[in-house]
């Protein structure tokens, strides 16, 4: 599971890094890299989407279990 966050994350961060390009600069690290009407890029952009999902995911779940930890008395 480790393996699967640390990916997750990665393409969390790229997306986020992409979104910075085009807000700041117009320019779409994705598009720029794999080209405007690529399969490719679309599966990229889903991968982000997942990975955004499973660390928003993860965050949640941990969230959760520290409170319940912290309501319980467990450290």
């Amino acid at each position: 599971m480790r393996v699967v966050s640390l990916v997750s994350f990665f393409l969390m961060v790229v997306g986020a890094v992409n979104w910075l390009l085009v807000g700041l600069l117009r320019f779409d690290l994705v598009r720029w890299a794999v080209g405007r009407r690529s399969f490719l890029g679309r599966i990229i952009y889903d991968l982000v989407g997942v990975a955004g999902l499973t660390q928003l995911t993860t965050f949640v779940t941990r969230s959760v279990r520290g409170q319940m930890a912290t309501a319980t008395g467990e450290v």
